[in-house]
């Protein structure tokens, strides 16, 4: 099999706020499914591709600030919080204090958080050795102790810290992913009105994402979903014209399929999917 080898100088550590430049001031590649043709441009171009009765859907979660700083028997470690299960318990990750991943989860022990919260380990999550359950005890809602004490997630490949805001998109509406929906983070208010004023719809889904590190041998996990009445039938419609629906990224076709019937018609529907 072959890999593929990055050079440092082509991953996106930094957003393009940090040189000056737009959000939308970054590579698009697009690859036409009739001729093959691969044409490399600007997100900025996406007006090019798109055209006057095509939809795109996007996804309206909001990044939490889901990494919060705690202590196991001493040793600073960071809880990640990842998606909500049974009983108000969390599925969550533990990683080391260099972000490094930490290992199995012990397990029957607890964490000291910050503001004399803890957060004790539960059970291993779908049978895995790096997913636990946790449960929380904290003194004010989840949403307030994330803003006042959790920090984005963030990997090695990112140098130093972003504010929550560089980890959101033009679409974040409703809070509840661990990690942003990445795909939606070029866009600008000024692109989605030139798009708008050219006749392209653009329907809203919501996808709330999980913490994305999948180990070797993991399969992804249920995410929490819901597509509107409205976004169904539209998508349905622009279909029945000759138009294009198009996903914007993976948590929006995830979404999507799930609420699809066998000849390809949406219908609204919420809930948890762990379509694959």
């Amino acid at each position: 099999m072959n890999t593929l080898t990055l050079p440092p100088s082509l991953e996106a550590n930094e957003p393009p706020e940090r040189l000056g430049r737009s959000r939308a001031d970054v590579a698009l590649l697009v690859a036409s499914r009739s001729s093959g043709e691969i044409v490399h441009g600007r997100f900025y171009d996406l007006g090019r591709f798109v055209g006057s009765g095509d939809l795109l859907v996007v996804n309206t979660s909001a990044t939490l600030p889901a990494a919060v700083p705690a202590r196991l028997e001493g040793q600073a470690i960071e809880l990640r919080l990842s998606t909500p299960a049974a009983d108000d318990d969390w599925v969550v990750e533990l990683r080391r204090g260099d972000r490094a991943r930490y290992g199995r989860p012990p397990i029957g022990a607890r964490l000291e958080l910050p503001a004399g919260a803890h957060a004790d380990l539960l059970a291993p999550y779908a049978g895995g050795e790096r997913l636990c359950l946790a449960r929380l005890s904290l003194a004010q809602p989840l949403g307030d102790y994330l803003r006042d004490h959790g920090r984005p997630i963030r990997y090695d490949y990112v140098a130093r810290a972003w504010p929550i805001d560089a980890y959101q998109t033009v679409f974040a509406l409703d809070p509840g992913s661990a990690e942003m929906p990445s795909a939606g983070r070029p866009f600008t208010t000024e692109l989605v009105t030139s798009l708008v004023a050219r006749g392209v719809f653009i329907a809203p889904i919501t996808l709330h994402t999980g913490v994305s590190s999948l180990e070797r041998g993991e399969s992804p996990y249920p995410e929490r979903y819901s597509v509107p009445a409205a976004t169904a039938r539209l998508a349905n419609a622009v279909h029945t014209w000759g138009g294009r629906v198009i996903a914007v990224g993976t948590t929006v076709v995830r979404a999507l399929e799930t609420v699809a019937g066998p000849d390809g018609a949406l219908a609204p529907g919420e809930g948890s999917t762990s379509l694959i």
